[in-house]
């Protein structure tokens, strides 16, 4: 009897921590949100650790202004779930970014906001109606004006102090990254810098040219060229037009050959390109320059140093959001994705939303597009990473990669995302 007992107890143990992790899984165990507030945040001062129904409807009130309208739209309305949750989101970015300063030491004093606000309504409003104005169209209080200019000078503090985190490139890595961009970035191509006259008139082009052969001068280049000349960028300095490249010419090859496939000191022409007759002659020839390591050290060094702080501070801004969503739980009613009690359902629902008809067995409309089955990381434009924007500017698309059509035309098919080389494009078919 004594030892059913004993193995009831221990079982009646196991079974409470047992429950305790499926309560904790399932939400059961998450902390209340007390009458009258919408939203907590733990592990901060208790004096900013809620949001209220007050704050919130304030809040809600901004955010319609912002949007042009006279009130907020009631809960169900297609609007009101986009305006709650950028006025709970900047209600909670308060808390976040205050109990975020007080863990790193961060402090802004009263006279720092007062200076900062006064350098902003300076920069916005012309005069001080002016701002009373954009007070009351905005519902902004005097208090709502230092809340926000305050959560500014401690996110951009924030932001400061995690950047110097970021360690320094080592003189190798400068090396590396010089002599991967050395051609693109630190090198100067060919170039001539080339007398030009341009004119409609072919006759008036060989008259310009009969007298150059006379006389190439730079006097008479600036004579002939304000004579008959029609390029106004040019004529008035003898037809002068510094730096051009092969490049730069690609789509005029008569007028390329004209000017790189001659020597100095030889009058060409007339040439006709698209309508107009060119009359050149090459005064100067700029061969190619290389700036050395050493000349560029110093900019390659500032440029790593950015690079590295920004993803010093990117990392840090996505652990930010998840700790603090971790500590954040929202009322029935007003749970947004920032909270750590949003539905997983209503989460996964809202990511599928612009692809529903992929995920439907018969759709009316087929989808144009889905998302790729393991999901894609999506870089932002460097220094555009902010507490307050965590997403940043997103990169433009990149272009297609080079080599696509060489492999199309050799018989290599290549599966979607494999570029030509890669391990996993198919052999070429057998004939």
């Amino acid at each position: 009897m004594g030892r059913q007992r004993l193995a009831l107890v221990i079982f009646g143990a196991l079974f409470v921590i047992l429950f305790a992790g499926y309560a904790i899984a399932q939400g059961i165990g998450q902390p209340s949100v007390p009458d009258g507030d919408v939203a907590i945040v733990q592990h901060v001062p208790d004096e900013i650790g809620t949001v209220s129904a007050a704050d919130f409807g304030q809040a809600l009130l901004q955010q319609a202004a912002q949007g042009g309208l006279k009130k907020p739209p009631k809960p169900g309305d297609e609007k009101y779930d986009e305006l709650k949750e950028g006025a709970l989101g900047e209600l909670l970015d308060t808390i976040w970014i205050q109990g975020e300063a007080e863990e790193l030491g961060i402090t802004v004093t009263p006279k720092q906001i007062a200076t900062e606000l006064a350098a902003i309504k300076k920069q916005n409003f012309k005069t001080a109606a002016e701002y009373q104005k954009f007070l009351k169209t905005s519902h902004f209080t005097r208090a709502d004006v230092l809340s926000r200019v305050k959560l500014q000078l401690l996110s951009t503090q924030i932001q400061e102090a995690i950047t110097k985190r970021a360690p320094a490139p080592s003189e190798s890595e400068v090396a590396d990254y010089y002599d991967s961009v050395k051609d693109t970035q630190f090198t100067t191509k060919e170039s001539r810098d080339v007398h030009v006259i341009v004119n409609k008139d072919k006759a008036k082009a060989e008259e310009a040219k009969a007298a150059l052969e006379k006389d190439d001068s730079d006097a008479s280049w600036k004579k002939v060229a304000a004579k008959y000349s029609s390029d106004p960028s040019t004529k008035s300095k003898g037809g002068l037009q510094s730096g051009l490249t092969e490049e730069q010419l690609a789509s005029q090859p008569e007028l390329k050959e004209a000017i790189f496939g001659n020597p100095a000191g030889v009058v060409a022409g007339p040439v006709a390109v698209e309508g107009n007759f060119f009359v050149v002659e090459v005064a100067k020839l700029n061969p190619t320059k290389v700036q050395t390591l050493d000349e560029v050290k110093a900019q390659i060094k500032s440029q790593l140093t950015q690079q590295l702080a920004q993803e010093v501070f990117s990392e840090f801004v996505a652990e930010y959001q998840s700790k603090w969503s971790s500590r954040t739980f929202c009322a029935g009613g007003y749970e947004i994705e920032r909270c750590a009690n949003y539905p997983s359902a209503k989460r996964v629902a809202k990511e599928r939303e612009q692809y529903a008809s992929c995920y439907e067995a018969d759709s009316k409309a087929p989808p144009k597009e889905c998302p790729a089955p393991v999901a894609q990381a999506k870089p932002a434009l460097p220094g555009s990473v902010t507490l307050l924007k965590p997403q940043g500017e997103p990169l433009p698309q990149r272009p297609r990669p080079e080599g696509l059509e060489e492999a199309a035309a050799g018989g290599v098919t290549l599966p979607e995302g494999v570029t030509p080389g890669a391990t996993g494009a198919a052999p070429p078919a057998a004939e």
